[in-house]
């Protein structure tokens, strides 16, 4: 359940990994995280500073959606420790993402099982849980499956996307994380229990300590559903809208992880706000290569592609929202039909 997923290599991902290594692409890059996690760990320090410091409501909310930024940020270290691309020592980077367990109020071992089971079956029918979400179908079989509440959200799924979006933070990924710990063993026992509860016991009792108490439950609004929609309007261009595979496809590894996946095009500003995850299909093909290299490994996947007619698909940040909403739209038609 822990460990990464295995790959069956083809002999063209054997060639590709070859040509990735040879750049030295694949090397661990210390210098690049320390800065990461010292300057995101500032930006952390400095969005409590300016609650501390803000006495009028909307400079409170302010620093509300700034403290959502750095949320995602510290989100996005936890991702790269999950795929061990900040150490070589799987223990240091456990120490990373128990770290960020406790930053951000998210149960590590949970999503490091659910990540890893989706990186071995992107957009896999029955295999991949990224696409096993009751209030959203992925085919027109899937939204003909629904039944009662779903059935009705399902429906019109494309105009509730966004909105179901910001109660993710707020509720999707941390009530995940608490049946989890109810119900499932966890890697480090005790440990994880204590970092996820002391997460919220800290929060809440910062907040209503530096904030009147009504203020503090504008802030926790404002910064829970803001970090829940930035989470999602990165995460889900990487797969929704791309094809769906049957459960027993027997596609092989490089095309499954290239056809499924959606790059955004890169800028200082893209890179930044996506935490490198606008390189989705090098992130797949590559899953413990560290962040900085992934622009340089584009170069390299795009060219091998191309080169082999395997459809390689990239596009603009608001390009693959409309793509989304798209498919969505599509998706659950039969059940706008009269005849439904």
């Amino acid at each position: 359940m822990e460990e990464p997923p295995i790959i069956s290599p083809s002999s063209e991902y054997q060639e590709l990994t070859r040509l990735i290594r040879e750049r030295g692409l694949l090397d661990k890059q210390p210098g690049y995280y320390a800065f990461k996690i010292l300057s995101t760990l500032a930006l952390l320090a400095a969005s409590i500073a300016l609650v501390a410091m803000a006495e009028a409501l909307w400079l409170q909310l302010l620093s509300a959606v700034f403290m959502a930024q750095v949320f995602v940020q510290m989100a996005f270290l936890g991702h790269d420790a999950g795929h061990r691309q900040i150490f070589r020592s799987v223990r240091r980077n456990d120490w990373v993402g128990l770290g960020i367990s406790f930053l951000l109020g998210m149960e590590r071992t949970w999503w490091v099982d659910k990540h890893n089971r989706h990186h071995s079956n992107p957009n896999q029918t029955g295999l991949d849980p990224d696409i096993d979400i009751p209030v959203l179908g992925f085919t027109e079989e899937d939204s003909l499956s629904k039944s009662g509440f779903y059935r009705l959200i399902v429906r019109h799924q494309a105009w509730f996307f966004y909105p179901m979006l910001t109660m993710e933070g707020m509720f999707g990924l941390r009530l995940a994380g608490i049946i989890y710990l109810l119900h499932s063993k966890v890697k480090y026992p005790g440990v994880e229990q204590v970092l996820f509860a002391g997460h919220f016991v800290v929060y809440f009792a910062l907040l209503f300590y530096l904030l009147p108490p009504w203020h503090a439950v504008a802030f926790i609004v404002v910064h829970q559903m803001l970090f829940g929609l930035h989470m999602g309007f990165v995460f889900a261009p990487n797969h929704k809208g791309m094809p769906i595979l049957d459960k027993d496809n027997e596609m092989d590894y490089l095309t499954k992880q290239v056809v499924t996946a959606r790059n955004i095009k890169s800028n200082l500003v893209v890179d930044f706000m996506y935490g490198g995850l606008n390189f989705q299909i090098e992130h797949h093909l590559f899953p413990n290569m560290a962040r900085n290299k992934l622009g340089a490994a584009q170069e390299v996947v795009r060219s091998f592609c191309l080169a082999r007619s395997t459809p390689y698909h990239e596009t603009g940040v608001l390009r693959s929202q409309r793509e989304i909403l798209s498919y969505f739209h599509r998706m659950s038609a039969p059940l706008r039909s009269k005849a439904v």
